[in-house]
């Protein structure tokens, strides 16, 4: 038997180039734009479902390619 993980569920949608990470179970209300292109899915109670993040592969390219750049200076 697998044991039922309780940390985020994280999927990405390579069509629509989207990251989503999955908080906790719930039906969606409301969603609110936290950053361009980075948007929190709110439950009826305003608590946190999900968090999604468009243009997913040019916003962690940027990321990992900073962090490279730092590992070589040090």
């Amino acid at each position: 038997m697998r044991k039922k993980s309780k940390g985020p569920l994280v999927r990405y949608d390579s069509k629509a180039d989207a990251l989503y990470i999955v908080t906790r179970k719930g039906a969606e209300e409301e969603v609110m734009e936290m950053a361009p292109g980075v948007n929190l899915e709110l439950n009826q109670e305003g608590g946190v479902i999900g968090i999604e993040i468009l243009n997913a592969s040019r916003l962690f390219r940027d990321v990992t390619k900073s962090m490279y750049r730092q590992l070589q200076l040090s």
